[in-house]
């Protein structure tokens, strides 16, 4: 149950607008970044919510990793993103994947403002 859990609250996003409201931009984005940084999905989900005025609404992606997940939610309306991606360290130390899948997601949506938690997981013997 050894891992790396690292969570992201992004502000001010200036990349690409697609990314924040096209669930197919999205998942093309996080698929890429899982396996670029050398992760192994297993099953991902994308969903753009709906909204009752003409502003754009906002996407929810989960990739399900044989390492663990990715989750990221966007909010165009602020230019705000989350980003969580919990990776485990079952046959090997997947530290900097899980650094690495970040940092290429943070690139990505350029925020001009991030607050970002880093949480080593494990479970005494």
């Amino acid at each position: 149950m050894h891992g790396l859990h690292l969570t992201a609250d992004l502000r001010d996003c200036a990349g690409p607008a697609d990314l924040m409201t096209d669930p197919q931009a999205l998942r093309a984005l996080c698929v890429a970044a899982v396996s670029m940084a050398g992760l192994a999905p297993v099953g991902d989900l994308f969903h753009r919510f709906a909204t009752t005025t003409d502003a754009q609404s906002g996407v929810t992606g989960v990739i399900l990793l044989a390492e663990s997940h990715l989750a990221v939610h966007t909010w165009p309306e602020i230019g705000g993103v989350t980003i969580d991606a919990y990776v485990c360290d079952f046959s090997a130390d997947n530290s900097a994947r899980a650094e690495d899948l970040m940092a290429r997601l943070l690139a990505a949506f350029a925020p001009a403002h991030v607050h970002r938690q880093r949480l080593l997981r494990s479970m005494p013997a």
